[in-house]
């Protein structure tokens, strides 16, 4: 079974599809790691973020991995763990704007769907549903208030020991809105057949239940 999660920045897709694994002892695939993985590479090689076919033969060439750890997701690059480089405000910055490139997206995907080919899975990002795993048994499209967006972005910052007015952060949430809303390749949009679920008056704990519930209905033959 796969259980593809989608939606916005800030959404707690990351939280909720880690949660959920957890709960139902299958995989994980953070595809927006990936994303951040060849943006990391793009900053450290001075590609610039609009360069699709060089972008994409950064995500060809260097050897991109996702290992689970009891710690949590650690994510490998050519064997360096680069985990926390991938979440630093630069990276963050400029992800969408690499996301955007449809050379950098064919390439991530095909990696995807090889991943996805075997076992249960749950899978985040902003075209599982759409484009990586379209028969996806149970499909969820999870959104909040922009500023309850902003807001649990910016106590993710402050987990890791950074800062900034959350002002700052709802405007970076509003533009990466737009770049992934209306590229031209995989917009976000809620998939066909997708539960649309709005998290912004609940905690992580609901979101996981409530997604939970849809796979139990699923595998006991009803509608997700």
């Amino acid at each position: 079974m796969i259980v593809a999660i989608d939606g916005p920045a800030g959404a707690g897709k990351s939280t909720v599809s880690r949660g959920l694994a957890a709960r139902l002892g299958i995989g994980y695939l953070d595809t927006g790691a990936m994303y951040r993985a060849v943006t990391l590479l793009a900053r450290r090689g001075g590609v610039p973020p609009a360069d699709g076919a060089a972008l994409a033969a950064l995500a060809e060439r260097h050897d991109i991995r996702l290992v689970a750890d009891p710690a949590g997701l650690r994510v490998l690059v050519d064997g360096e763990d680069v985990s926390d480089a991938i979440r630093t405000p630069d990276v963050t910055a400029a992800v969408s704007d690499v996301a955007a490139q449809p050379e950098v997206r064919r390439a991530l995907v095909a990696r995807q769907r090889a991943i996805l080919h075997d076992g249960d899975w749950v899978a985040d990002g902003r075209d599982i549903g759409t484009v990586v795993a379209p028969d996806a048994e149970v499909k969820v499209f999870l959104t909040a208030d922009p500023r309850v967006r902003a807001e649990r972005r910016l106590g993710d910052l402050r987990a890791a020991g950074r800062a900034a007015p959350v002002e700052e952060v709802l405007v970076d949430i509003e533009r990466r809105d737009l770049i992934d809303s209306t590229r031209a390749d995989s917009p976000l949009r809620p998939a066909p057949g997708a539960v649309e679920l709005d998290t912004t008056g609940m905690g992580v704990d609901e979101v996981v239940e409530a997604i939970a519930a849809l796979v139990a209905r699923r595998r006991a033959g009803g509608r997700a």
